[in-house]
């Protein structure tokens, strides 16, 4: 039996690239995730959703649940409607995130309402912090709650080793994220079965 107590977390995995890192950091993540012992977690991976980039010409804020998705994205949908908190896995490209995460996004509305998210980026320099900037104005937009803590690993290529970030700032970034989510998660789960979300 599920402990509906617990919250539900869903972890992201944003890139779709040949030969991407995020998979392996993705795992990393989720491991974290799963060692808090403060959520039930579940983990989506953006390369196996169906994300076509034309979208039908209504809102799915106006359609809602007629929305018309295709079939292979369900996996998805249905994942972000369980999900209490959402940790978003994302590359930095070109100053902002890719577009497998943009689809992922506008396909949904409702899903993404009144829900605490945070993020996991990495990158060169900056750690793919360009890529969390643009998310946050993007997921305001759509009534989300982004967090101000989150995981930035810069130049992964030489911060990696063995399956694991070699600065151990790193642990303790992902650790506070996950304290933020495990308190806003439940939260935000009470206010919106105490009253429908006015979005």
């Amino acid at each position: 039996m599920t402990d509906t107590s617990t919250p539900t977390l869903l972890i992201v995995i944003a890139s779709v690239r040949e030969g991407r890192f995020g998979a392996e950091f993705g795992s990393w993540v989720a491991d974290r995730a799963r060692r808090h012992n403060g959520f039930h977690v579940e983990v989506v991976d953006l390369a196996d959703i169906e994300l076509p980039l034309a979208l039908p010409a209504s809102s799915p804020k106006i359609a809602g649940s007629d929305y018309p998705r295709p079939a292979g994205m369900a996996p998805l949908t249905r994942a972000l409607e369980r999900a209490d908190a959402i940790l978003l896995v994302t590359p930095e490209y070109n100053h902002s995130y890719p577009a497998s995460l943009k689809a992922a996004i506008d396909w949904h509305f409702t899903q993404w309402a009144a829900r605490p998210v945070a993020f996991a980026s990495y990158g060169g320099a900056a750690g793919g912090r360009h890529a969390a900037l643009h998310l946050e104005n993007v997921l305001v937009e759509l009534h989300a709650v982004p967090l101000r803590d989150s995981v930035a690993l810069v130049n992964y290529f030489t911060a990696w080793s063995d399956g694991a970030p070699t600065d151990p700032g790193t642990e303790v970034a992902i650790t506070a994220t996950l304290d933020r989510l495990a308190w806003w998660a439940p939260a935000l789960r009470n206010a919106r079965e105490a009253a429908p979300y006015p979005g």
